[in-house]
């Protein structure tokens, strides 16, 4: 098959379980995680430009671990007790359960949704139904997500830049020999050309597989061909997507 080895450009899973394991046991392929992209904290010094201050908030929104870990550290570094009775908002279960690193899991202090958006019911429906707590947002320095939605439920919500999203070099001597390269936002298609500023799609023969309109759209934008896209209506998730376009590739070389 052409596809021998893929590159996921997310940090690799904590655990032994993941659909990329099933994915490289069934087609033998090899699966590499690679971010393209890291995240630095800001400095207390950094933030606290922003005159915003967590200790006046009653509630937080996370939708990353990346602004889980950066929200306590700061609250940390700027020697911010957090009380219990602070509640916490997750746009999954996976940042929800990460929360232990930090604090004792109550279910009654923590809410999450089931679709990792914004705008998923079940997320909504806890922000609405504790709607009276000022609610802190961290974001990075280039986040998209857009507050409107929260507005529109009169929420009192206030983004916080807490960390930056920079690009993860590849060191010399460091392989790049990936048959597909699998991207989830567009600061990964960015790191792409500054590592490869010469970098041929066609010459190379390598797939370029894209989840979520942005990333799509950065792929096609920096003049490069988006051969796999999810999530799409047959393919939710990533794994699956590529599970397929594998077999369909398996099926025409036969």
């Amino acid at each position: 098959m052409k596809i021998k080895k893929i590159l996921v450009s997310q940090p690799k899973p904590a655990g032994d379980k993941s659909p990329y394991y099933d994915l490289a046991a069934k087609h033998g392929v090899e699966v590499v995680f690679r971010p393209f992209i890291k995240t630095e904290g800001l400095t207390a010094k950094e933030f606290r430009q922003q005159k915003i201050n967590p200790a006046d908030f009653t509630g937080v929104i996370f939708t990353s671990r990346a602004a889980v870990d950066n929200y306590f550290r700061l609250c940390e570094e700027l020697r911010i007790k957090i009380p219990d009775s602070m509640r916490y908002f997750c746009t999954t279960e996976a940042i929800a359960l990460y929360l232990q690193k930090y604090i004792v899991y109550r279910k009654r202090k923590i809410s999450f949704g089931a679709t990792g958006k914004l705008d998923d019911a079940q997320l909504l429906a806890a922000l609405d139904k504790n709607n009276k707590e000022k609610l802190l947002f961290p974001v990075s320095d280039v986040h998209n997500e857009d507050l409107s939605l929260l507005e529109a439920h009169n929420l009192d919500v206030t983004k916080a830049v807490m960390f930056r999203t920079v690009s993860n070099d590849f060191q010399p001597g460091e392989k790049f020999d990936f048959d597909m390269l699998v991207f989830f936002s567009p600061a990964g298609i960015d790191s792409l050309k500054k590592n490869f500023p010469d970098f041929k799609q066609d010459k190379d023969h390598i797939y370029l597989a894209a989840f979520g309109k942005t990333a799509c759209d950065a792929i096609r934008d920096a003049d490069l061909r988006v051969d796999l896209e999810a999530p799409t209506a047959k393919h939710r998730s990533m794994p699956a997507a590529i599970d397929d376009f594998l077999d369909q590739m398996q099926k025409e070389e036969n």
